[in-house]
């Protein structure tokens, strides 16, 4: 069997493009695809969004918010992916990880969807850690285009990440001397200035107090997104762990 034929067997890709859609991120996911063996097919979402924008203005009777426009072509990426897992019997993974789900960093019948969430226990720091880790040991061009330019969702022109929560060391600390160590506020910003003393204190304070307010108001959000994979001591599901597995199949076993 040739390389990566057992994983052009298991996995499907599917790049849906609109007018934010960078060739940066098109030629990462071309080429990592190629690289893995994995079929690769592209689908447009640009004529889609100007439709379904044009009947939710109409809908509203006047313009839309700028995060409408996002969420309509996460939406439709969704709606896509679930009719082609209803037909082909495969699962829609969910991508997100866990640092933006805590955020409330996806979008509801959009990004949030999927059958299976595969890096929604994963904060960022380590996704990025485990990338760099597997381009040092194979060397995957894919995986180093991927890491030469700053994440984002591209929903909306120049969005970075980072630049709209903060830098993700810093979300991931916030998010484990909350969530795991319990501490108030002033506590996480005092281990903070401990931890990254090169930055002030008033934006440490700015960045715990974001944390905090997006945190708390996102819960509404993140239990609603689909069973994930249970990697590590903290997570934001555990009550729903006794429910895996996901799918069973005795083809699996042998």
């Amino acid at each position: 069997m040739a390389p990566g034929a057992k994983t052009g067997e298991l996995i499907r890709a599917f790049y849906m493009p609109s007018r934010y859609s960078s060739n940066h991120t098109s030629d990462s996911a071309r080429t990592i695809c190629e690289e893995l063996g994995v079929p690769l097919m592209v689908v447009p979402i640009e004529e889609a969004f100007n439709r379904e924008a044009e009947v939710a203005r109409t809908m509203v009777g006047g313009a839309l918010t700028p995060v409408t426009e996002q969420n309509v072509q996460a939406r439709l990426r969704s709606l896509r992916m679930w009719n082609w897992a209803n037909t082909s019997g495969m699962l829609f993974l969910q991508t997100g990880n866990m640092s933006e789900k805590a955020m409330g960093y996806t979008t509801i019948g959009g990004d949030l969807e999927g059958a299976l969430a595969v890096l929604a226990n994963v904060p960022k720091t380590v996704v990025i850690y485990l990338l760099e880790y597997l381009l040092e040991r194979y060397g995957f061009e894919g995986i180093r285009l991927t890491l030469s330019a700053a994440a984002g969702p591209e929903l909306a022109p120049n969005q970075k990440g980072e630049e709209e929560l903060m830098p993700f060391r810093v979300l991931d600390a916030c998010f484990h001397l909350y969530a795991a160590e319990k501490c108030a506020p002033p506590e996480i910003v005092a281990a903070l200035s401990e931890m990254f003393p090169e930055e002030a204190p008033e934006r440490l304070g700015a960045w715990v107090e974001k944390f905090v307010r997006l945190f708390v108001q996102s819960i509404y959000k993140w239990v609603q997104a689909p069973l994930s994979l249970h990697v590590g001591n903290l997570d934001l599901e555990r009550e729903r762990a006794l429910q895996l597995p996901v799918v069973e199949t005795g083809e699996w076993m042998t």
